[in-house]
C-alpha cells in the first residue's frame, strides 16, 4: 500500500508533513510517498533528522512536484492551471493507482474540487461530503457534511445519511448506526426549510434505502454515544466542528492551569492523573485524525489546515485503516445496488 502525502498543503508544511510521516513509518506497514518540492523536502530531512528519507526507512518515499497551491487560490483555476502542484501530481498519482489514498491539509476548496474533477464522483452521489469523526461518549460521532458543501438540498443530506450508514457498517461493523438530523430542536417542524424538508425526506426513504434515521438531534444531545453520525449542511457542519475543536481546546487549557495553579493542587492531582490524561486524550480532536472525502471514487482524506505533525502521525494511521477497510469499494458496490434496483423500479 501506498499512501500519498501532500509535503506542501498546510500551514505548518513541509515541516509538519514531514515529521508527520517519519513518527508514522513505523507504526503503519504501508509506504509514505511524500509529494512536493524534492529539493526543499531534501533540506528539511537533513536540518531534521542529519540523514535522508531513504535512510530512515525505505518506505519513505518522495515525489517531485514543482508547484504549490496555495490557500489563497481560486480552487478551480488552481487545479486547472498548477497542473505539476503537490496537490494535482497527487491526484493523478491515485487516479493511475500509483497510490492508494490521497492526504491533503491544503486549500479545502482545491482539495474538494480536484477530488471531484480528476478522481471522479461514485455514480449515484450529487454531491461528495467530508466525514470528521469526533469523540463521544464510550464512541465516536460521525459529523457530515463538515465543510465541502456549504449550499446544500435535501437530496444531498439524504446521500450523506446513505454514506455514513454505508461507512460505518462497513468499517467500524454496526450494523444499524444511528443517524441523526443536526437541528434546533427535536420536533419535526423545527428549523429552517432545508431541516424541515430534508426531515421529511429522511422519513419517507430511510427504511427503504436500509438508513436508522432516529430524527432530529441537538447539538448537545450529539455526543451521548447513542448517536453514530450527524447529518447537515457543510456551512451548518463546519461552525460545529469548529465550535468543538475550540471547546476542546478551552477544556485541556484551564484544565492544565487549574492542575499548576499552585503547589496544593499540583500535589493534589498526582494520584488523578491517569484519569485526567484518559480525559484529556478522549476529548482531543487530533488523535482522530482528518476528515474523510466520502463520495468519490478513491480515498481521500483532508488534514486540518493547522495540522502539526502529531495529527500528520494520526491521519497517515487513519488513511491506512481507510484503505484495509476498503471503505470506498464498498460504498461503490451498495450505490451500484441502488441504482440497479431503481432502473429496475423504472423498467417495471
Amino acid at each position: 500500500m501506498k499512501i500519498l502525502l501532500d509535503a506542501m498543503g498546510g500551514d505548518n508544511a513541509p515541516d509538519a508533513t514531514i515529521k508527520g510521516a517519519v513518527k508514522a513509518i513505523n507504526q503503519v506497514k504501508a509506504s509514505v510517498v511524500l509529494i512536493g518540492k524534492e529539493d526543499i523536502i531534501r533540506s528539511k530531512f537533513n536540518e531534521f533528522f542529519g540523514k535522508q528519507p531513504e535512510q530512515i526507512s525505505d518506505r519513505l518515499i518522495i515525489k517531485n512536484a514543482t508547484e504549490t497551491i496555495e490557500m489563497e487560490d481560486i480552487p478551480t483555476t488552481a487545479i486547472k492551471h498548477k497542473k505539476d502542484s503537490s496537490m494535482v501530481v497527487g491526484f493523478k498519482m491515485l487516479k493511475e493507482d500509483e497510490g492508494d489514498v490521497f492526504i491533503s491539509a491544503g486549500n479545502s476548496g482545491a482539495l474538494l474540487t480536484g477530488a471531484t474533477l480528476l478522481v471522479g464522483r461514485i455514480k449515484g452521489i450529487d454531491r461528495p461530503a467530508l466525514a470528521g469523526i469526533l469523540p463521544a461518549y464510550h464512541s465516536q460521532l460521525l459529523l457530515i457534511d463538515s465543510g465541502a458543501n456549504t449550499n446544500c438540498k435535501p437530496i444531498n443530506l439524504l446521500q450523506f445519511a446513505l454514506m455514513s450508514t454505508i461507512y460505518l457498517r462497513n468499517t467500524f461493523g454496526i450494523e444499524r448506526p444511528a443517524i441523526g438530523l443536526l437541528n434546533i430542536g427535536t420536533e419535526e417542524t423545527k428549523g429552517n426549510d432545508l431541516t424541515k424538508e430534508s426531515y421529511l425526506l429522511l422519513k419517507e426513504k430511510s427504511q427503504e434505502l436500509g438508513i436508522n434515521f432516529v430524527g432530529n438531534v441537538e447539538g448537545r444531545e450529539a455526543f451521548s454515544g447513542e448517536i453514530h453520525a450527524i447529518v447537515t449542511d457543510g456551512f451548518t457542519g463546519n461552525i460545529f466542528l469548529k465550535a468543538i475543536e475550540g471547546l476542546g481546546k478551552l477544556v485541556k487549557r484551564t484544565l492544565t492551569e487549574n492542575l499548576k495553579k499552585n503547589i496544593f493542587t499540583t500535589i493534589g492531582s498526582i494520584p488523578a492523573l491517569p484519569a485526567i490524561k484518559g480525559f484529556a486524550k478522549s476529548v482531543d480532536y487530533k488523535s482522530y485524525g482528518g476528515a474523510l472525502f466520502l463520495g468519490v471514487k478513491k480515498p481521500v482524506v483532508k488534514a486540518h489546515g493547522s495540522s502539526d505533525e502529531t495529527l500528520f502521525e494520526f491521519t497517515i494511521k487513519q488513511a491506512e485503516r481507510f484503505v484495509e477497510n476498503e471503505a470506498v469499494p464498498k460504498m461503490i458496490e451498495e450505490f451500484e445496488k441502488i441504482q440497479k434496483s431503481e432502473n429496475n423500479e423504472n423498467n417495471a
